[in-house]
């Protein structure tokens, strides 16, 4: 069984509509590259 990761290895972004940090979610294992806001709140406000 592999060693879990603490949250605080876990790569980060900057979102683009509020700014702030945010961590790697499992969800978007597949396609973090593209992933550009923290939550669809602030995908549905982008400017």
């Amino acid at each position: 069984m592999p060693k879990a990761r603490r949250k605080s290895d876990l790569p980060t972004k900057t979102c683009a509509t509020c700014g702030l940090p945010f961590t790697w979610r499992k969800k978007w294992a597949k396609v973090w590259d593209d992933v550009r806001y923290c939550s669809e709140r602030c995908r549905r406000a982008r400017k």
